[in-house]
């Protein structure tokens, strides 16, 4: 996969200024307010700023986090996970292997069968229903 690069400027100019703050500058979307954690059609995830495939709909799950959540990424290259000691402890965050988007973090009390817990900025993905569920 190739990668993307662009310049902050670039990034500025394409996103929303919530999109930005939270796939660039690593923020976090307030818990329960981006309806992407209530969507339950079947389809694919992808990243807002890039539009590379993250998640499956069939491996998303309500964890009650308040955050869109699911067990595995469509594919093992789509993610990197970056050690994150912010906030007085260490997480792993993740991000968008294709453009370094802040995508969230993943978390080990997920469900079976990966036992993971990919905690997502709803404001970080685009769905995409499949055709069937249009």
């Amino acid at each position: 996969m190739k990668k993307i690069e662009k310049t902050d400027s670039q990034w500025r100019s394409e996103l929303s200024l919530e999109q930005y703050d939270v796939t660039r500058r690593h923020a976090t979307e307030p818990a329960f307010s981006n309806p992407l954690n209530n969507e339950k059609r079947q389809g694919m995830f992808h990243c807002v700023c890039c539009g590379a495939e993250l998640f499956d709909s069939s491996t998303k799950y309500d964890s009650g986090s308040g955050w869109p959540s699911f067990y595995q990424p469509v594919d093992d290259s789509a993610i990197s996970e970056h050690v994150d000691k912010k906030l007085f402890q260490t997480r792993i965050e993740t991000r968008c292997a294709r453009c370094d988007a802040h995508l969230g973090h993943v978390f080990a009390d997920g469900p079976q069968p990966t036992g993971l817990r990919y905690c997502m900025n709803g404001t970080a993905l685009e769905f995409q229903p499949s055709r069937d569920d249009e």
